[in-house]
């Protein structure tokens, strides 16, 4: 099995590539900001290269996981199949909770704000609604998605592969469907970073009694589909941009606790690496030494360092990856010299051998 993080610049893009019965298949969790595909002035990116290599090696995408409605995971699906007309082709099956099945569910009124177009002529999905198709018909038109909730607790048996979902649960979908609100602007640049503070600063705040850990609270975010990934005898966790409190109780629902933790691979870090999507409750039940964070740093101020500074008060001999080089803007000389263990690498693509 091979994981690779693409470039996805300030979001979330990854292609898990592996065997079943010798026949190659491919899973895709969400696509980046459009950028990841191509951008306007026509330079291709990250995810165009996978799709064109999928195709040239006669291949699909078996599973395509939209986590959330957010841009920076879904922007980069839209542009593809926006600008390739035989996108459909290459995909077997999606994972993604619609607003109209969410209000299904939920027997309430749909929430316009979630439902996306793709234009049939123009270049960029949210220029021409007038002339667009809705992503979800456009899914089961093409007969890629049969409109299932994905939801915590759930278990799904694929490609000689279990997934246990972790979120969302059915208070943050019920809370997308009232309360969230479609990005006005698509280049939002954030808040500033705290790469300035040194990790031992960090450390020390959130050992004093009177600290206390805030949690996101953004809707999109709490709605965005986290899950294991069991292979055999390993296991993978991909949080997306989840709630720490949701994916505590999805594991704790798969008898997970301090107790009897889970054992990972590794861990793709939530919300790329925000300092409140990544609790010390988080980091007690899943054990790993390699700890994954999806971001080029150019966006709301993420990767929070704190939340680098968590993992390694949890886990002294921690190893952070990047899939950009973010080594020397994050850590400062005093960082090293006062945490000798953890090490820091830019690496996109990790491999599991085929074990019993």
């Amino acid at each position: 099995m091979t994981i690779k993080f693409l470039k996805a610049f300030s979001g979330d893009s990854i292609l898990i590539s592996f065997l079943d019965n010798e026949i190659p298949k491919n899973i895709l969790i969400d696509g980046g900001i459009g950028h990841t595909y191509v951008t306007k002035s026509n330079i291709t990116g990250e995810l165009y290269e996978t799709v064109k290599k999928i195709r040239e090696d006669k291949q699909f995408i078996d599973l395509l996981v939209i986590t959330h409605f957010d841009d920076d995971h879904i922007g980069g699906i839209l542009t593809w199949l926006n600008k390739d007309k035989d996108a459909a082709g290459l995909i077997k099956k999606v994972w993604f909770n619609s607003g109209k099945e969410i209000a299904k569910a939920f027997k309430a009124e749909e929430n316009d704000d979630l439902n996306f177009e793709l234009a049939k002529e123009a270049d960029e999905f949210h220029t021409s609604p007038d002339q667009g198709i809705r992503f979800e018909k456009y899914l089961q038109t093409n007969n890629l998605w049969n409109g299932e909730i994905i939801q915590q607790g759930l278990v799904f048996d694929l490609f000689g592969l279990r997934f246990k979902i972790l979120s969302p649960n059915k208070d943050k979908l019920e809370k997308l469907l009232k309360l969230y609100k479609k990005q006005k602007n698509y280049s939002t640049s954030g808040g500033d970073n705290d790469y300035q503070t040194s990790l031992e600063d960090f450390i020390n705040e959130e050992d004093r009694p009177c600290f206390q850990f805030k949690e996101d609270t953004r809707v999109a975010n709490g709605s965005s589909i986290a899950f294991i990934l069991e292979n055999r005898n390993k296991r993978f966790v991909f949080l997306g941009d989840a709630h720490p409190s949701v994916v505590v109780e999805g594991l704790k629902k798969f008898s997970f606790d301090e107790d009897n933790p889970l054992y990972a691979e590794l861990m793709k870090v939530s919300h790329h690496g925000s300092t409140y999507n990544t609790s010390t409750e988080i980091l007690e039940i899943v054990k790993t030494d390699n700890y994954i964070i999806s971001s080029d740093a150019t966006k709301h101020g993420l990767p929070n360092k704190r939340t680098i500074a968590r993992i390694i008060k949890n886990n002294p001999n921690a190893i952070i990856y990047f899939n950009y080089d973010l080594k020397d803007t994050i850590f400062s000389v005093k960082d090293w010299k006062d945490y000798t263990n953890f090490k820091s690498k830019m690496q996109t693509q990790f491999q599991w051998t085929k074990t019993t």
